[in-house]
């Protein structure tokens, strides 16, 4: 009975490796545009495609980014200054991307740019925290598609999201999850939208890697901010230990899960980008897959429970 299941099994894995590992050609003659390549996954997939023989549009937020990454890289790759939360920014970058890409179109747009702080429990946020990091992981990565489209409509090219696995499941308060539950149904509905028109679009869902993204000194110094505003009586319902304890689980959570190796995200990037037949997601990060996403599939009882146990205690109140 073992081997009548094991057999179908191990066919359908090796069709699937089969299928998927088939390249696109002319790699020369394909243009790929790639948001947030200052530091992190974009650039490394910038210099990646490069080397792979893409002619990469590198979208880089400052003079420095876009400096180092003309010293790393051929004469294919072009740098331009994006703000993705500046639509006439976004705007001026879709122009020069016409002009180069000429009637070919464009082959890929590869929304990476996000941020992610600031995180914290909900009431310590205020609306303008949510709009500010909103501007940057949804609305850019919309504005950016949309200024494209119409040329990765000409080459029947890719659309390729970076979201997270923190679409899928909210273990902490805070714009980021509700900004990347945003992607996973933009990225969605355009995979719906687009796939008469031959267009392939694909969706990224890291867990924990190293970047800036997961940079402990800049998350903790916000959360801290976060606290030092709060009035008085709310401080004292979460009670004077909490900080701490958010601080030291916050070191002991990202020291547990982040992974180092960014180019398994990269390598699911590219693959979006230049396999023949690319996936819909993909769920780099051995947390992402066997932690994350089981856990979002739980009934919401449980999954609440697992995530209220390894997060900090709050005194109990007492109502009049």
């Amino acid at each position: 009975m073992f081997l009548y299941v094991l057999g179908p099994v191990a066919l359908w894995f090796l069709y699937r490796w089969y299928k998927e590992s088939k390249r696109v050609s002319n790699k020369g003659d394909k243009y790929v545009y790639i948001t947030g390549c200052d530091s992190g996954f974009g650039n490394l997939l910038a210099r990646h495609m490069d080397q792979l023989g893409f002619c990469v549009i590198a979208a880089c937020y400052t003079e420095k980014g876009e400096d180092e990454l003309k010293k790393n890289c051929s004469d294919r790759l072009a740098t331009v200054h994006l703000d993705v939360t500046d639509s006439e920014s976004v705007g001026k970058a879709a122009a020069l991307i016409k002009t180069l890409v000429g009637e070919k179109g464009l082959w890929a747009v590869v929304n990476n740019a996000g941020v992610s702080v600031p995180s914290g429990p909900t009431d310590w946020l205020t609306i303008d925290d949510y709009k500010a990091m909103l501007s940057v992981n949804l609305c850019g990565v919309i504005d950016v598609t949309l200024s494209v489209l119409p040329l990765i409509k000409k080459s029947r090219g890719r659309v390729v999201n970076v979201a997270s696995v923190f679409g899928r499941i909210s273990p902490f308060g805070g714009p980021y999850c509700v900004s990347k539950f945003g992607v996973e149904s933009f990225n969605d509905s355009l995979r719906l939208n687009m796939g008469p028109f031959g267009i392939k679009v694909a969706c990224i869902e890291p867990g924990f890697f190293k970047t800036n993204v997961t940079d402990t000194g800049i998350m903790k110094s916000s959360l801290k901010k976060l606290w030092d505003r709060l009035p008085q009586d709310v401080k004292d319902e979460y009670g004077h230990g909490f900080l701490g304890a958010s601080l030291d689980m916050l070191d002991a959570r990202f020291k547990l899960l982040t992974d180092g190796n960014l180019m398994k995200v990269v390598g699911c990037m590219e693959h979006a980008i230049s396999a023949v037949h690319p996936r819909t997601r993909y769920s780099p990060g051995w947390d992402a897959k066997f932690l994350w996403l089981p856990l979002s599939y739980m009934p919401t009882c449980i999954m609440d429970r697992v995530l209220r146990k390894s997060s900090p205690k709050i005194p109990t109140l007492k109502f009049k």
